[in-house]
């Protein structure tokens, strides 16, 4: 919104909850409220001038040149207390956020709005054209002449912005995204406080490569690490750039500290994509399907799936053991790698006492027990780790996903006399631990506890996990419903039995997407609908998602 007010000034104001239009009662002047545009004003070079700022949490102000044409007021240390100008007849381009306000003085004849580009996304589920749009159409169409055909694509839609759990596309419909970038987006897209954190620290510098000259935020992030994973022993960290490099590393350090080759995973696990990590996963299509020979020394054992193998933990731990005794031999593995519940295998939560059982054990044979908490961690469950909630204290844990909120960063943490067995200069990568995707992540520590995230996520977990077992009821090919927090899962089969249905799931989501709503698949049948939705989706996109589900339920 543009108010024409008595005046000569441009006041610019943030306020997105609100909606406030705040003006200065002296001269003529043009107010801009927060809402939901950013507004482009014609204003000569010898009006960009910083006039004062008014802080509504902490004091911040700069202008940038862009390109230079362009004047940005964005979100930066205030201490700094930099101003960039543009050559004369340049457009002065005002980003509000949500945290500050900064008045530019501007005669009110330079005061027209030249454009106007949404900031705000309104959280709501909103179809505009059909799903996908002739805009998302056209880039498909570029795409396929363009991007390697082994580079899937879910749906040919294609996204312009997005905010909180509302993606938007390039023809403007508001999608509700259930499946948070695979589990990343945690915090929600395009959270203000980490995009301030990565902006603060860009204008700082950008890389330096921390094994030659170090940098602050990644000590700081290896310390959060330290106090947040489980366990109450001293522990180090190591930062890298995705959770397959994640647990390459830690498979790394574990033969390392062991001096023993051999690596366990259990069923229906999920590794990542690199030589190593596709050796470990279970599902050959299509992660590993044409791309062998595959690493040696890597064996596979039973794992635990109560819906499936009605086994208690006990005696699913003991199937485990022995079988990895039998095959493997215990003096002879360096890490057992579990993820403590399984993502792409269809969140799979194993019979109580099972994951424990496979500790001691690994404990009790001087195995590294490695938990892989890539999807699982950082709040996702309601506990800063899945671990947490099956009594776990691992020897390593692997990080990614949502410790990054949508920046590229990973970690192995663990009992630092493991995590200094390697020799100096074994560990590390020219981008691991990012200066901007370490302030990022900093940052979501913070969030988390000054916003109480996790309990969100148990909010989350309580409402979508209520609702879908509600629509269980109504619809017997739901076999199982099953998660943790905001890591929720369905599963298909045939009424009455545990025969996966592999129909159902790419019907729903391909219902799901033309109504607006974003959906996974999962499972190693892909009979498995799965969850990952922010943590501040609220309550009413969440029940909204399940009637979306139920109408594609009833309408097969």
């Amino acid at each position: 919104m543009i108010t024409h007010c008595p005046g000569g000034f441009v006041d610019v104001i943030g306020d997105c909850y609100t909606r406030l239009v705040c003006c200065i009662k002296k001269r003529e002047h043009v107010a801009l409220s927060d809402g939901r545009h950013e507004k482009f004003l014609g204003v000569p070079q010898s009006h960009i001038t910083a006039k004062a700022s008014r802080s509504r949490c902490d004091e911040r102000r700069v202008l940038v040149r862009r390109d230079y044409r362009l004047v940005r007021i964005v979100a930066a240390d205030f201490a700094l207390d930099r101003v960039a100008v543009v050559p004369a007849e340049s457009n002065l381009e005002v980003v509000v956020h949500s945290r500050f306000s900064i008045v530019v003085g501007a005669p009110t004849e330079y005061a027209g709005c030249m454009n106007s580009v949404a900031t705000d996304v309104t959280q709501e589920r909103l179809v505009v054209t059909e799903i996908p749009g002739p805009k998302s159409l056209a880039l498909h169409e570029r795409r396929k002449n363009a991007v390697s055909a082994g580079v899937g694509a879910t749906f040919p839609v294609y996204i312009e912005r997005a905010k909180g759990a509302i993606v938007v596309d390039v023809d403007g419909n508001h999608i509700v995204d259930m499946g948070g970038g695979i589990g990343v987006n945690t915090i929600g897209h395009a959270d203000d406080a980490v995009i301030d954190a990565a902006f603060e620290q860009a204008q700082r510098f950008t890389h330096t490569l921390f094994t030659v000259t170090g940098y602050e935020s990644y000590v700081r992030l290896c310390e959060l690490l330290a106090q947040h994973t489980p366990g109450n022993f001293a522990k180090k960290s190591v930062l890298l750039n995705s959770g397959a490099e994640a647990v390459e590393n830690a498979v790394k350090i574990a033969r390392k500290f062991t001096g023993r080759p051999g690596v366990a995973v259990i069923d229906h696990g999920y590794h990542g994509r690199t030589n190593l990590t596709m050796s470990m996963n279970f599902k050959a299509m299509p992660y590993n399907l044409g791309f062998g020979p595959f690493a040696g020394d890597v064996h596979h054992a039973p794992n635990s799936y109560p819906f499936h193998d009605k086994l208690s933990g006990a005696e699913a731990a003991a199937r485990t053991i022995s079988w990895l005794d039998k095959r493997a031999g215990a003096t002879d593995l360096a890490c057992l790698v579990v993820e403590p519940i399984q993502g792409e295998g269809g969140f799979i939560i194993p019979a109580d006492g099972y994951l424990p059982a496979l500790q001691k054990w690994c404990n009790d044979n001087g195995i590294v027990y490695v938990s892989d908490e890539v999807q699982s961690g950082i709040m996702r469950t309601g506990s800063y780790y899945a671990s947490e909630h099956f009594g776990l204290v691992p020897d390593l844990v692997t990080t990614a996903k949502g410790v990054g909120g949508g920046f590229v960063i990973a970690a192995v943490t663990g009992r630092a006399d493991i995590m200094d067995a390697s020799h100096v200069g074994g560990l590390g990568g020219t981008f691991g631990g990012n200066p901007m995707s370490a302030a990022a992540a900093v940052q979501i520590f913070e969030e988390i506890e000054k916003r109480d995230l996790m309990g969100e996520a148990q909010r989350v977990g309580r409402v979508l996990g209520g609702a879908l077992r509600e629509l269980q009821k109504k619809h017997n090919v739901i076999g199982d419903v099953r998660g943790i927090g905001a890591m929720q899962a369905i599963e298909f089969t045939e009424p009455g039995t545990d025969t996966p249905i592999s129909d159902i799931v790419p019907f729903i989501t391909a219902y799901a997407i033309k109504k607006g709503l974003l959906l996974l698949s999962a499972g190693t049948y892909g009979n498995v609908l799965r969850f990952l939705p922010s943590v501040i989706t609220s309550d009413e996109l969440l029940l909204d998602a399940v009637a979306i589900i139920d109408e594609a339920l009833s309408a097969r």
